[in-house]
């Protein structure tokens, strides 16, 4: 065991402050690596304060993972020493269950290991995420980065990035689909890339008028602000396929009655509270509400090398680690484009 500096919770209402925790020494198929950057999801605020209702105490968020490797397993057949890659929402699965053999370990049916608040079997304790200076995974459960692209906006495509990314490519856009994406911040800004790549007609959907201008220039060939009743009407019945990434409360029947006949409405925030669905906004048009979660290892190598050739990052603020508490209020606020990273050199230099 090697101990390691983090910044960590310890109740729902505690700050982040540093804490010494305790990584294993790699096995045989494991890689260590050097967390360089980690992004800040809002998956982590959920988390750290509770609001889903399971997490595990003392809590070291973080599952947007860019580092360097530093030492391999004997056995390690895929990665060496200096490789930069990154790890997302997994470190390990049971390898075995029929999700696990088609490669949606997300879905592991004897629960995948996620990379913070899960089971650690190896120290029979729980995971802590990146908010660390180092962290020992399965090498089944490390990626490759793209060389071309700036590292610490690669890192929130280990979460944002997959998360948007998987239901578009399920769903299968093609160009000249109508596609809407429901809010613009990390996952939305995310979505609009993805979609305006796969060709589709993007429309994002706001409640703020001023993110016009940008939308447009990460893809959005059309703004709707959700608050006015005539731009909304204007769009009933005309989407094929619409991607919700609100986290907050909010009414998808309202997004449900713009999908065509056989349309689809996947959700991928995850509000705190249950959202309510009017059965006839589904009935009539026979139309979808689904969700998803992430993507297996496969796709999400597959997502970063689409990105690769497309020249898709995300759009980042740096923070030091000190900055975390703040940076928690101002995503609550709105007030980041789109993503915080944290430079882990900060928590590094910490004494």
């Amino acid at each position: 065991m090697t101990s390691t500096k983090s910044y960590a919770v310890h109740n729902p209402t505690d700050t982040f402050k540093p804490l010494a925790i305790e990584r294993r020494t790699p096995t045989a198929h494991d890689v260590e690596i050097e967390i360089l950057f980690c992004g800040v999801c809002h998956s982590d605020i959920h988390q750290a304060r509770n609001e889903w209702s399971n997490t595990v105490y003392p809590c070291v968020p973080g599952h947007e993972i860019v580092g360097r490797i530093t030492q391999v397993g004997d056995h390690v057949k895929k990665f060496k020493a200096g490789d930069l890659v990154g790890v997302g929402c997994m470190v390990d699965s049971c390898h075995e269950c029929a999700s696990c053999d088609a490669h949606q370990e997300q879905f592991c049916e004897k629960g995948a290991i996620f990379t913070y608040n899960s089971p650690d079997k190896h120290t029979d304790g729980h995971t802590f995420g990146g908010y660390s200076d180092r962290v020992v995974v399965d090498e089944s459960f490390v990626l490759s980065v793209p060389e071309n692209l700036e590292l610490a906006a690669v890192a929130p495509l280990l979460c944002a990035g997959i998360t948007t990314y998987s239901p578009i490519k399920r769903w299968g856009i093609k160009p000249g689909d109508k596609v809407g994406v429901v809010g613009l911040g990390g996952l939305g800004h995310m979505a609009l890339k993805f979609a305006h790549a796969f060709g589709a007609k993007t429309v994002l959907f706001t409640t703020s008028p001023g993110k016009t201008e940008d939308a447009k220039r990460l893809g959005a060939d059309e703004v709707v602000v959700s608050k006015n009743e005539d731009e909304m009407a204007a769009q009933v019945g005309s989407f094929d396929f619409i991607i919700d990434t609100v986290s907050a409360d909010h009414d998808i029947n309202t997004y449900l009655n713009l999908l065509k006949i056989d349309g689809t409405l996947t959700l991928v925030g995850a509000p705190e509270k249950p959202l309510p669905v009017a059965a006839f906004g589904l009935i009539f048009g026979r139309k979808v509400l689904t969700g998803s979660l992430i993507g297996g290892i496969k796709e999400t190598q597959e997502m970063l090398d689409f990105c690769g050739k497309h020249d898709i990052a995300s759009d980042i603020e740096m923070i030091d680690i000190q900055q975390v508490n703040d940076a928690y209020e101002r995503i609550l606020k709105s007030d980041v484009k789109y993503r915080f990273v944290i430079d882990m050199q900060s928590l590094k230099n910490e004494a």
